[in-house]
């Protein structure tokens, strides 16, 4: 991480910051991350820590000084008042008076309204007619008897945003990192520690992204509540805005048939809907029509104008019920309220975000690294927006003809989003295009499978590609179904009852567990094969931490329970020899070892210098296993169930090989 760093000051001095210093300025104020960052890279932008200390101070006195909190308001107002003028910090949102044929701007946290604000402010930043743009100003008070006239007068105001950014430079500065460098760097930039996530939830986090890099895209994502799904939307972009989903009218994201005001979709870059989701709730059945238009035609009539927007949407919400429970008994949609509910506008969906895969926000999945200024990064995305990509997946790949036109335009815009994210200067290889493909697949075709289960007129399409470099086909699968597909097959009555139990059949086999794939036990990847045996030899180089032994007492436990009470097994222990944590580690197994001696467990282990392979070998099998025994991400602690039951904890992605090898 230290050599990360380093790369992150060096090629992008000035315009990074370190992302624990947001939370040491923040305070009370309740202001979106961008607005702190950009005065942090005003200050911030180094990683001499001297000058951060003076400018974290610095921005702290801005943010005292300047910042207005609803409750200081009178404060504030009186500082202006005395003072003949003061500098603030608020969210601006400005109304044409067409009576007094004049622009006038309210204030949300000064709670002032009605003060004049001229033409060329507006024509400038067009944006501030939507509904608010946080902006640095001077504020002065020159108090007149003059009939209806307001004290205040805004004598100069700046948009909190950064300007004159080089995406040229940025794509040229990107062949300086490899792609793991640079997805963690993009991690770090959103403030998470890539550390505690796999390749598959980095992915995932990064498609937040995709909104704000590729016009018109139209993102859903639904799952458990504390994971962080509509955070990007609020803090992360000053060209994107999150309302809640009951409070959005026809007028206000559309446009206003009797002002004849453009609405949010003509402002902004991405509008999300927060708190979506909820049976109960109502929703203006002649918006979601108008929705359905825009989302499908990027266009959208109102009277008799017809008016065309490139905002993205995007909709977040959580799910009432468990992954398996909805695709046992209804669908993946079905906290979504009645008049959404509908395969119509559902298929407009480009991609469907697996909600239920993202953990819970802990404290050591915040960074405390560098990363992009997220102002920085937001116009970097919006000028990529530009660019069209969609088809750039075609020159590896070609997708089965059964796929619909609506289906390639969701996996194609997908595909188009993270490539210009992951990959700004188009250096792309095909391993790596495929990985992007591999997943904007699954997000769409976790729509289409789920408007299969509602609506019987929805055909079944065959999501698979074929590589031009080989030829070889490709059959793409979301992972829910790969875990509950018992879930979803349907088996006869008559098998049913008849309860016949078999053996096992042990044979040569090639297990391949995906990132974030549930339902995962030691007992169902290898369980089968230690019964009976009397020798085991199990190498792993990982007993350094605490999660790791106890992986290693699980394996003890699933031995214990397969052999009969009578029945001794000698396992063999190779680990790997590391300075930093043998001491602790001998400790441990020798209390394990104690721990045994009473279970017919006969426990030996020694250490090594190097280890080229993880396997578990008994008489008759060697089961060889890419990630060793750590095969699981991270629990909560003693308050998550995985902790306890294996099946509930989220994988990391690996591969275990199981052949016979008779000793």
């Amino acid at each position: 991480m230290e050599t990360l760093n380093f790369k992150i000051n060096k090629y992008f001095a000035g315009q990074v910051v370190r992302k624990d210093l947001t939370k040491l300025v923040k305070g009370n104020a309740i202001v979106p991350t961008y607005v702190l960052e950009y005065l942090l890279g005003q200050y911030c932008a180094t990683d001499d820590e001297e000058t951060i200390n003076e400018g974290v101070e610095t921005v702290k006195r801005i943010i005292a000084k300047h910042f207005v909190h609803r409750d200081e308001a009178q404060i504030i107002k009186s500082t202006v008042r005395d003072k003949g003028s003061h500098r603030i910090i608020d969210k601006i949102s400005v109304k044409l008076n067409d009576k007094k044929d004049q622009y006038e701007a309210s204030f949300a946290n000064l709670g002032i309204n009605n003060v004049p604000i001229s033409d060329q402010v507006i024509k400038d930043h067009p944006k501030l007619l939507s509904s608010g743009v946080w902006c640095i100003l001077t504020l002065a008070y020159f108090h007149t008897d003059e009939r209806d006239s307001t004290p205040w007068i805004i004598e100069n105001i700046k948009p909190i945003q950064v300007s004159n950014v080089s995406v040229e430079e940025f794509k040229e500065v990107r062949k300086e990192f490899t792609t793991e460098e640079w997805i963690d760097l993009l991690m770090q930039s959103i403030g998470l520690n890539p550390s505690e996530f796999t390749t598959r939830s980095k992915l995932i986090q990064l498609t937040r992204l995709v909104p704000f890099v590729e016009n018109n895209y139209n993102l859903i994502e639904l799952g458990p509540k504390g994971t962080g799904k509509s955070h990007i939307f609020s803090e992360m972009s000053p060209h994107g805005i999150l309302i809640s989903g009951g409070e959005v009218s026809k007028a206000k994201l559309f446009v206003n048939n009797t002002t004849g005001d453009i609405g949010l979709v003509g402002y902004w870059d991405v509008v999300a809907y927060d708190e979506f989701a909820g049976k109960t709730k109502r929703a203006d059945r002649g918006l979601v029509d108008i929705l359905k238009n825009y989302m499908a035609n990027k266009s959208f009539s109102r009277g008799t104008q017809v008016y065309g927007a490139s905002a993205s949407m995007v909709f977040v919400g959580n799910t009432d019920h468990s992954v398996p429970h909805m695709l046992k008994h209804s669908d993946l949609f079905e906290a979504l309220p009645k008049d959404y509910y509908d395969t119509a506008f559902l298929d407009r969906i480009h991609a469907y975000l697996p909600g239920w895969e993202v953990q819970k926000l802990r404290n050591e999945m915040f960074t405390e690294n560098y990363g992009f200024i997220v102002d920085y990064l937001a116009e970097i995305l919006k000028e990529l927006r530009k660019e069209d990509r969609t088809h750039e997946y075609t020159k590896f790949f070609e997708l089965s003809n059964s796929i619909t036109t609506r289906d390639k335009t969701g996996i194609s815009k997908t595909f188009a989003g993270l490539a210009k994210v992951i990959y700004p200067d188009g250096n792309i290889t095909e391993l790596e295009a495929k990985e992007l493909l591999d997943f904007s697949i699954e997000c769409r075709k976790r729509v289409q499978l789920q408007l299969q289960a509602m609506d019987d007129t929805f055909e079944e399409v065959d999501f698979s590609y074929i590589s031009k470099s080989d030829h070889q086909k490709y059959n793409i699968q979301t992972l829910e179904t790969i875990e509950y597909a018992h879930l979803l097959e349907t088996t006869s009555t008559s098998l049913q009852e008849e309860k016949i139990e078999t053996l096992p059949v042990l044979q040569e086999q090639t297990i391949t567990i995906c990132d974030n794939q549930t339902g995962i036990s030691y007992q169902s990847l290898f369980g089968d094969y230690l019964k009976n045996v009397s020798i085991i030899t199990l190498t792993d180089p990982n007993f350094k931490l605490p999660h790791q032994l106890r992986n290693l007492m699980e394996l003890f436990k699933l031995i214990v329970q397969s052999k009969t009470e009578d029945q001794e097994v000698k396992i063999h222990l190779i680990t790997l020899n590391n300075e930093d944590y043998i001491s602790n580690a001998k400790e441990a197994l020798t209390q394990i070892t104690s721990s045994l001696a009473n279970t017919g467990i006969i426990f030996t282990y020694e250490y090594q210098e190097n280890i080229s392979e993880s396997s578990i070998i008994t008489e008759d099998w060697k089961i060889t296993l890419s990630r060793g025994l750590d095969i699981w991400q991270k629990t909560n602690g003693w308050s998550d169930l995985g902790e306890y039951y294996q099946e509930q904890r989220m994988c990391r992605e690996f591969e275990i090989g199981v052949c016979y090898e008779k000793i």
